[in-house]
């Protein structure tokens, strides 16, 4: 599934695909308890050793799980020096941890917080960029994502770097806007 995002990105979202990922995809928080913290995080695990874990494993990128979005910066991201802009990275992790915490939520989400944010490297034209999100905490109504983002550069000799770590926290609302427990699964 692809749509458009802004400034003209093309943002693909991965659907399940087996019958496991349908039931992991369903499930969204694979039975994490209100209230609970978890260590380590399990909200984007595969459910099994499905499809480029190897390689994934080899290059640098979390073998366990799959990105919740990637995405490529365009020069309209960057700042005069080339590095992209730190906003931008800021945006794709809340979609990304977006992502994460509604399927959790089963249902619409938004952002209340952000916690915390590390910028640990740059990030330039050309580089793919990895976003990872897990469930860290579910509250009442709340869920706090952890979200790690990695940047494979140059694609002749590919060099995977983590560039950025945060800690949004996302409320799950009703049609009516109004914020609504999170069903625990069981």
């Amino acid at each position: 599934m692809a749509r458009s995002g802004r400034r003209g990105h093309t943002i693909r979202l991965r659907e399940p695909s087996g019958a496991r990922d349908r039931e992991s995809f369903a499930l969204g928080c694979g039975g994490f308890p209100r209230g609970a913290v978890a260590t380590p995080l399990t909200g984007g695990r595969r459910p099994d050793n499905q499809g480029g874990e190897a390689m994934q494993a080899a290059s640098g990128l979390p073998a366990d799980r799959d990105p919740a979005l990637r995405v490529t910066p365009l020069p309209a991201d960057v700042n005069i020096h080339g590095d992209v802009f730190g906003g931008w990275i800021m945006s794709m992790a809340d979609i990304a941890g977006a992502i994460v915490a509604e399927r959790c939520a089963r249902g619409r989400v938004v952002t209340v917080a952000v916690n915390e944010f590390v910028f640990r490297q740059p990030v330039a034209i050309g580089d793919l960029v990895s976003f990872y999100g897990e469930v860290a905490r579910i509250g009442t109504t709340s869920i706090t994502v952890a979200v790690e983002v990695f940047a494979q550069r140059r694609p002749e000799d590919v060099e995977i770097v983590k560039v950025t770590e945060a800690r949004i926290t996302y409320v799950a609302i009703d049609r009516q806007g109004r914020p609504r427990a999170v069903e625990a699964d069981s």
